[in-house]
């Protein structure tokens, strides 16, 4: 997309480290480089239905390039929101309404950023899914920190050594602001672009198995089975004993 392209040129200018082969070295990070090395996500992992993409993207990783080097998180908890096309009426979806100026990412190619801004200062970052002009999307509601931990925690505002991943990333708004993630910089970016400076990629974790329940935090379509997670996973958004249905994921 035009818009991607213009910002990760912008990333560039302003000294942003250059994106490698896959391996992320924050200057804070503490874990070995190596242990990051995974590779890009593939176009049409995205280009599946939206319910599918979710539990799918449990474990791959999350990875921010900043001016302090690479904030990465493992992906642990997630929430699937339907397109207008979709036989399932989801009122809870930006997208019910059909296409605005503010989610016409959602309607474009699949593999971008959708963030958008909530009470005027916190953002939360989706990822759009489906073939190019239907609509869908995945909201990142956890992640489990992997490097620049302690960068992550002066973003947060909370004492240095700070590394639990309960507090640096657990919730949509948390893991944006640990990863220094916002509308501005980051909506409408490719997130399988090499030199984007936000990218989802494989190390080749795999979640076997996936807890699904009805997604929080929201009004409409309360009893949707949504929501994914890693079973008992310390990061997991609000209640950690997370009681639904289990699957297996191929």
């Amino acid at each position: 997309m035009e818009q991607g392209t213009k910002k990760v040129a912008r990333a560039k200018a302003r000294g942003a480290p250059e994106p490698d082969s896959g391996t992320w070295e924050s200057t804070r990070a503490n874990v070995p480089a190596a242990s990051l090395r995974a590779d890009l996500l593939l176009r049409a992992f995205f280009e599946a239905p939206t319910e599918r993409v979710a539990p799918r993207l449990l474990g791959k990783v999350l990875a921010s390039r900043t001016n302090s080097g690479w904030l990465v998180g493992r992906i642990v908890e997630v929430e699937a929101y339907l397109g207008p096309h979709h036989k399932t009426p989801d009122p809870a979806a930006h997208t019910h309404r059909g296409p605005t100026p503010r989610n016409q990412v959602i309607f474009g190619p699949a593999g971008h950023a959708y963030v958008y801004s909530i009470y005027g200062r916190y953002f939360c970052m989706n990822i759009t899914c489906e073939a190019d002009g239907r609509a869908g999307c995945v909201l990142l509601r956890a992640l489990e920190p992997l490097a620049g931990l302690e960068q992550m925690a002066e973003n947060r505002g909370l004492a240095p050594g700070t590394h639990s991943g309960c507090v640096l990333t657990s919730g949509p708004s948390r893991l944006c602001q640990a990863l220094e993630l916002d509308r501005p910089t980051h909506n409408g970016l490719d997130l399988l672009d090499r030199a984007s400076p936000l990218q989802v990629r494989d190390d080749g974790f795999r979640a076997r198995k996936v807890v699904v329940t009805p997604r929080i935090g929201i009004r409409h379509a309360v009893d949707l089975p949504l929501r994914f997670a890693l079973p008992e996973h310390e990061c997991v958004s609000g209640s950690k004993r997370i009681k639904g249905k289990c699957i297996f994921v191929r």
